[in-house]
């Protein structure tokens, strides 16, 4: 599946979630958190992190957003460089 939204910063491309991530998460977590991860709000990543998301809007690079849901379990999301595929997964699964 291939999504595009307009008005968002960035296309997500194919959107992938792993096993992990399926059993984790609830859709509304998944979809509340891609909205975020495509407005440029990358959660808690470390400042250095947030500043190479920001560069690579502009320039091209890979993009890690990461999130937590209401019970604790963190996931990350990642849209590749070439902005060709997203992945929902967990930190575990990396």
């Amino acid at each position: 599946m291939t999504l595009n939204v307009i008005g968002y910063l960035f296309n997500v491309g194919e959107l992938v979630i792993t096993r992990g991530a399926w059993d984790e998460l609830t859709n509304d977590e998944v979809w509340h958190n891609l909205v975020r991860h495509m407005s440029g709000d990358w959660g808690k990543v470390c400042e250095p992190d947030w500043e190479q998301n920001d560069l690579a809007l502009d320039h091209g690079g890979r993009l890690l957003s990461s999130y937590s849901t209401l019970s604790g379990t963190v996931f990350w999301i990642i849209t590749e460089h070439d902005r060709s595929v997203t992945t929902i997964l967990l930190p575990a699964e990396y």
